[in-house]
């Protein structure tokens, strides 16, 4: 009998310290800071920039943070919505649709040569004979036109708007156009126009430069045919139960950043702080083309 209780506890105290194990990794687990990143470039050119980030934060937050790249915009809304992620570097589009959804609030936003704008850009080929967007949609049903994701506030939300003003577009499957596509992000876009795969195209101002910049496009071969008014850039926006004190650090750590392969990742001169209002003119644009109901 002794020797049957003392089996009976030896496997009591295992059971017992493999508890204790899960709770230590449960305890780990919640003490990481997660940041969820839309694709602002191809996921492995983001890599490098990430894990810098990564370590920023981690050593201005002392706590673990880890930063992951998602593969499209929506999977990183619906992370934020459902509680698997802290924070996330959202299209504004979809920031506004996080914050109507998960009372998300934007705290930080990137600066381009010093202002926190951007725009949206409708390119074609130079060798094609528009030099505007009258001109671009005087036969519209010659023309094969690409948005980029359709969650994108300047690959398509925006530019959808203007086509949609001017009588030439309603949707994918209603349009005036002789084809519609959407490449899923701006540099396919980009490519797209310029190997003359499609005629137009929509694309954000900041990563048209980028995608100059580093040699991936070519200027010369490519022409803006109109360009829209201001929008305010890209935020990264807390969970709505985001203490002060962990944005206040998170908003120092960002505007402390003058790594420039980090920078460089987003097309950035460097960070400053963001608020709801701050997206105002995005959400009545998400109300008006049925993303947020009013």
């Amino acid at each position: 009998m002794k020797k049957i209780i003392g089996t009976l506890i030896a496997s009591l105290i295992v059971f017992l310290s493999a508890c204790g194990g899960n709770d230590e990794e449960i305890s780990t687990k919640e003490e990481v800071f997660s940041i969820g990143v839309i694709p602002a470039q191809t996921e492995g050119e983001m890599a490098d920039a990430m894990e810098r980030l990564q370590k920023v934060l981690t050593q201005e937050l002392e706590q673990e943070v880890k930063v992951d790249v998602y593969p499209d915009y929506n999977g990183v809304v619906e992370a934020l919505n459902y509680d698997k992620i802290d924070m996330a570097y959202l299209g504004p589009l979809t920031y506004v649709v996080a914050q109507e959804k998960s009372g998300a609030k934007a705290i930080i936003t990137q600066l381009i040569d010093g202002e926190p704008y951007y725009y949206s850009y409708i390119i074609t080929h130079k060798d094609n004979r528009w030099n505007s967007l009258d001109e671009l949609l005087d036969n519209p049903t010659e023309i094969d036109f690409a948005f980029g994701d359709p969650s994108s506030t300047s690959g398509s939300l925006i530019p959808s708007i203007e086509l949609q003003d001017q009588g030439v577009y309603t949707s994918e499957n209603e349009h005036k156009f002789n084809s519609i596509r959407f490449t899923g992000s701006h540099d396919a876009t980009a490519l797209a126009v310029q190997n003359k795969q499609v005629d137009a195209g929509a694309i954000d101002s900041a990563i048209y430069n980028q995608l100059v910049d580093a040699g991936k496009i070519d200027a010369e071969q490519l022409k803006i045919v109109w360009q829209s008014e201001e929008l305010f850039q890209y935020p990264w926006a807390v969970h709505k139960d985001t203490d002060e004190e962990t944005i206040q650090k998170l908003q120092e750590a960002f505007l402390a950043i003058d790594d420039n392969v980090i920078l460089d990742a987003f097309g950035a001169s460097g960070f400053t702080t963001a608020t709801d209002d701050d997206y105002i003119s995005i959400k009545q644009a998400a109300i008006r083309q049925g993303f947020i109901e009013e």
